[in-house]
């Protein structure tokens, strides 16, 4: 027998254990990797646009908030309505409609100078930003084996985190000499991706037969395992976006500089980058409910540990524990919202889904500043026990999952 490559300490040739993990996947999907990170590569905006609307069009902080809520209600109308275009017209049209419409939205908010123009220009850019999500998650599913499933989506996961990382201080340095440029590159990445889409991914919609396949959004919310599995991510999400949110203002509460969130924070993308490549194909073996349900308790452990925390290594240390649990859950949101959605409907599926994220992101800062204005204390308890509660929720559902993805 031929070995190819040096030998690990299992035995399995290198080459071998590169093929694990990206191997047998069809080249359709590479585009979309490809595609995703180099969109991420160039998100350089969303991320700023606090800093943005404060210093550079010197808002107050209370206009600059009504701005940011403006964003969070277009975003709950992108996931369902992107679902529907997913499912009705296509998932490349969507997914390169989306991007090509974000461009154009960027550019727009760039040079927006009132407050009526960044206003319209935010609802717009919250609709379309996140309109590629229904139809990469649909694409995925229509293009990969189920059995290779996690392993997919997990990549995406990790190109996203990846390219997020980057961006962020790519967009820090670049941001000292004028937002402008943040608003040209984050278009034309978005441009990018969807012309990579458009030009080298099948459409893989497959037209619903009248009668028996026929559906809509109301088919979605009858099925009673997909709403609950959509408001058991709400309930995680909703403890998730507490690490961009009120912990920030905790930290700095404890009289911590702004920088040791920041260093804490990088601590997150370091060992997404580092471990969930190689976690993912393990994670795999097992049964998709039991492994989201474990990754909800790590992450809700590591944010209850926030509680008694009060240095910067402290903080990266819980950071630590909660980003290890979002680890375990990297591939497997997509993998259950694939078992559970009938192919005709994958993109409104993935919009519930979607749905939840959007919907966490308005409540989180809701609930979760006035918890702080409690105090720590009970904030970060509150928090671990919701991403327990979500584990539970969880747990309870895997019988019902397991049996949709035996059907």
């Amino acid at each position: 027998m031929i070995k190819v490559g040096p030998m690990t300490s299992t035995g399995i040739t290198t080459a071998g254990f590169i093929r694990s993990r990206v191997g047998g996947l069809p080249r359709p999907f590479w585009v979309l990797f490809g595609g995703t990170l180099v969109n991420r590569l160039g998100t350089m905006v969303e991320p700023f646009i606090g800093i943005y609307l404060t210093q550079a069009r010197g808002m107050p902080v209370t206009a600059a908030g009504l701005v940011m809520t403006v964003f969070g209600l277009g975003s709950l109308f992108s996931q369902p309505l992107a679902g529907w275009l997913t499912d009705r017209v296509g998932r490349r049209a969507t997914l390169s409609g989306g991007m090509v419409a974000t461009a154009v939205t960027m550019l727009a908010l760039g040079y927006a100078t009132n407050l009526a123009g960044i206003c319209a220009a935010m609802f717009v850019l919250g609709v379309v930003i996140d309109a590629y999500r229904p139809a990469s998650q649909a694409l995925v599913a229509d293009l990969v084996r189920p059995e290779d499933r996690p392993r997919a989506y997990g990549l995406l996961f990790w190109a996203i985190n990846l390219g997020y990382s980057v961006s962020m201080v790519a967009g820090g340095w670049l941001a000292r000499s004028g937002f402008t440029l943040l608003f040209w590159i984050d278009a034309f990445t978005c441009l990018v991706f969807g012309l990579l889409v458009w030009r080298a991914v099948p459409e893989t919609r497959r037209a619903a037969r009248e009668g028996k396949e026929a559906g809509g959004f109301r088919d979605v919310l009858r099925d009673r395992v997909m709403v609950a599995y959509a408001l058991t991510c709400l309930m995680f999400y909703v403890v998730y976006a507490q690490s961009y949110t009120t912990l920030p203002l905790a930290m700095t509460a404890q009289g911590l500089p702004t920088s040791s969130y920041g260093m804490a924070m990088a601590v997150n993308g370091l060992l997404i980058v580092l471990i969930q490549p190689f976690s993912t194909v393990w994670l795999a073996r097992f049964e998709p409910s039991r492994v989201l349900a474990t990754g909800y308790a790590i992450a809700g452990v590591g944010f209850m540990l926030t509680a008694v925390m009060s240095t910067t290594a402290g903080h990266a240390t819980a950071v630590a524990v909660w980003t290890l649990g979002e680890i375990v859950t990297a591939g497997i949101h997509g993998t259950i919202v694939a078992a559970l959605a009938p192919a005709h409907l994958r993109g409104r599926y993935s919009g519930l889904y979607g749905l939840s994220w959007s919907a966490a992101g308005l409540l989180a800062p809701l609930i979760g500043t006035r918890l702080l204005a409690v105090g720590p204390e009970v904030l970060w308890p509150v928090m671990g026990g919701l991403a327990l509660l979500a584990a539970a929720a969880q747990l309870s559902l895997t019988r019902a999952i397991r049996a949709r993805q035996a059907a």
